[in-house]
């Protein structure tokens, strides 16, 4: 039986966005991949956006080693000036790379949020809402083909998305207490009111006349689908 969607399980992200960590990740290995060259400026970027101290510092220092390493650069072709040039771009290369990967979540994620998975909540919930109202869109100019598909019928095999729709008019007792609010009682009593009057049409008829309280009427609005 598939879940409706307000009581669908909720399993927080152990990472960042998956955008989000690729972009990190490249930016750490941007010293390594430009063999040191790109190390002042990546670092300089990141201090652009997040204007610490470490950041300033770390600028600063690679800066300096690459200053160093470009005033190195006429004596290479020297047994001296390219040792001094190899441990100049080791720094910068493999110092830097090593450095950008320890601190590219405090870059990246420095409130730590990331690993909660809000924003992929955020996005779930929006996406079911879409898929709701496209659902009840259907439903309501071919009701036909939104009993064919078995639109808010989550108690059937079914393959069509709704977004955690419940038709009232035909969902059981199971399936209709995973609307907010409404108890056992309050379904059993939907149950019976249908039985009598054929169906509702809408949220606020169905509270009218099956007498469930009005304070849920909105919330049950949001996830109720009346199939006829």
């Amino acid at each position: 039986m598939n879940v409706p969607a307000p009581y669908e399980s909720r399993v927080p992200s152990d990472d960042m966005p998956p955008g989000r960590a690729a972009l990190s990740v490249t930016w750490a290995a941007l010293p390594f991949l430009t063999l040191g060259y790109a190390t002042p400026f990546t670092f300089a970027a990141a201090l652009l956006w997040r204007r610490s101290a470490h950041l300033l510092v770390a600028t600063l220092g690679y800066g300096a080693v690459f200053t160093l390493l470009m005033m190195n650069l006429p004596q290479a072709g020297s047994e001296d000036g390219r040792t001094v040039a190899g441990l100049l771009m080791f720094v910068l290369a493999v110092v830097g790379c090593g450095h950008a990967f320890l601190i590219r979540r405090r870059v990246f994620d420095p409130d730590g949020l990331s690993g909660l998975g809000n924003d992929a909540e955020v996005e779930r919930v929006r996406r079911h809402r879409l898929l709701r109202e496209r659902a009840r869109t259907l439903a309501a100019s071919d009701p036909g083909l939104a009993r064919e598909l078995r639109i808010g019928r989550p108690d059937l095999p079914r393959r069509y998305q709704d977004g955690g729709l419940i038709d009232v008019n035909h969902a059981p007792v199971d399936v209709l207490v995973h609307l907010p609010g409404v108890t056992r009682e309050l379904a059993d009593r939907i149950v019976a009111v249908r039985a009598e009057t054929g169906g509702f049409q809408s949220a606020e008829e169905m509270s009218l006349v099956a007498e469930l309280p009005p304070e849920i009427t909105p919330d049950v609005a949001d996830f109720a689908v009346f199939i006829r």
